[in-house]
């Protein structure tokens, strides 16, 4: 097995902006644009979106996938962007077939694009598009067991030669950002230091906390709705399957806030 990494968790930022040189994502531009040099080169990119919801989990098959710009508000130029990646039909249909074997339903879909969670990380990570791409979904229960379960089951790709790629956020709570907001501006710091802090326990206790995390400190302040946290879930799940603890490699503030990196 390789030394380098086969599974991590991104914070993709806020829409395009990581892409537009935008200063208080420049330390996330910069993580991103270098973070290939820690992963495997791989097959085939497997790509946990928090910006696709649905049930059952949902694959896409295109070969040619198009551009989904699921944000609003930004310059002209950031809805014509293009990261011409083909799709990987066949795989996708293992993934499939795999989830669906193991008792987790999960069906094709011909019609999804990348979305922004998908193309802003790869346009810095892998800028040639030269590897194929494959998006799953998230399970719209939004239930971490089952998050942890699903990445278990997506840990024999990555055996195989896929990068497993989580794209989210560690934190995100727009209201913060709001004037009005009742936050000390500590609450991401504790938050990310007990994410941080669970990746070292013993499989079974990280497990628990994984699972139980609305129990941590600042929770819900960081989370109100958890679809940015659950690609986490996903790659805790690979991860736990592979043996190897996922650890962080990225940790900095984002506007205000500080988010992580986790790979294994």
């Amino acid at each position: 097995m390789s030394d380098k990494h086969s599974v991590i968790f991104v914070p993709h930022g806020g829409g395009p902006l990581p892409l537009l040189g935008h200063e208080p994502h420049a330390g996330l531009t910069r993580f991103l644009s270098s973070a290939s040099k820690q992963l495997i080169q791989p097959s085939a990119i497997i790509v946990v979106t928090a910006h696709w919801e649905s049930s059952p989990i949902r694959i896409s098959t295109a070969a040619k996938p198009d551009m989904l710009f699921d944000y609003y508000g930004f310059p002209p130029e950031t809805y014509r962007y293009k990261y011409p990646a083909s799709g990987h039909p066949e795989l996708a249909a293992n993934i499939i077939a795999t989830l669906q074997s193991a008792g987790l339903a999960a069906e094709a879909d011909p019609q999804r694009g990348f979305d922004h969670g998908t193309f802003v990380p790869l346009m810095l990570m892998y800028p040639d598009a030269t590897i194929p791409v494959v998006q799953v979904s998230l399970h719209d229960s939004l239930n971490p067991a089952t998050h942890i379960k699903f990445g278990e089951y997506l840990a024999e790709f990555a055996a195989q030669g896929a990068l497993i790629l989580g794209s989210g956020l560690s934190f995100h709570n727009l209201r913060s950002m709001r004037p009005d907001d009742s936050g000390t501006g500590n609450e991401s710091l504790v938050f990310d230091r007990w994410l941080a802090d669970t990746q070292t326990l013993p499989t079974n206790e990280a497990e628990k906390r994984m699972v139980n995390w609305e129990d941590a400190p600042y929770a819900r302040y960081c989370h109100p709705r958890e679809e940015h946290l659950l690609p986490l879930h996903v790659c805790f799940g690979v991860a736990k399957a592979l043996g190897k603890p996922l650890q962080q490699i990225y940790s900095d503030a984002l506007m205000g806030s500080q988010v992580s990196a986790f790979a294994a």
